[in-house]
């Protein structure tokens, strides 16, 4: 039994799936810039996709990856990214500002 793992990268650049999984939003800003993205532009006209953009851009990420590759290492790499910078990242915030000092 031979067991092959591929990191697939059909139709989107290797340089988004790597940065995106660190600066999304930047990511996303200059695959719009670059037109390399274009179709995965929804149909659905209107300022939805771009509220997704700003506010959500992991899961618009996301989105763009399961429907260029499926489900694949790649999405499963960007799921644990969107896991630890959920769940990780306010915890962390939250613990530094319950420490109070006593004079």
């Amino acid at each position: 039994m031979n067991v092959h793992l591929d990191l697939a990268t059909h139709t989107i650049p290797l340089w988004f799936l790597v940065l995106s999984l660190f600066l999304p939003r930047i990511c996303i800003v200059v695959a719009w810039f670059q037109h390399s993205m274009t179709q995965y532009i929804p149909a659905v006209v209107g300022i939805i996709p771009v509220i997704v953009a700003l506010l959500i851009p992991r899961l618009l990420i996301l989105f763009w990856i399961y429907s260029d590759q499926g489900i694949g290492l790649w999405f499963l790499i960007h799921v644990i990214g969107l896991l630890a910078a959920w769940g990780g990242g306010g915890s962390r915030v939250y613990s530094r500002r319950r420490v109070t000092y006593v004079d």
